[in-house]
């Protein structure tokens, strides 16, 4: 199999999105916790155990491999989180 077909069916059990589910946004997969709830709490200065604690439905697994999958959400964490010059 390839690597990429592999690593979409991967991701497929990191994340979803259905129409039904939270207005088709990206959500963990089996949950109704947003992708983007995880950025916020990032972005906001709070850890992923801290994450982890307030939607107990994510496994950290989920977590670390979608920032694993997703070198945009790392780049977004750290331009939001750079100190102004």
């Amino acid at each position: 199999m390839a690597t990429k077909d592999r690593n979409s069916i991967e991701l497929a059990k990191v994340v979803s999105r259905d129409p039904d589910v939270h207005s088709g946004d990206l959500v963990f997969a089996g949950t109704r916790v947003p992708v983007q709830t995880l950025v916020d709490y990032l972005t906001g200065g709070a850890s992923i155990g801290e994450f982890l604690e307030s939607f107990p439905t994510v496994e950290r697994w989920q977590v670390e491999s979608y920032l694993d999958y997703s070198p945009e959400a790392i780049d977004h964490l750290r331009t939001e989180n750079a100190s102004p010059a």
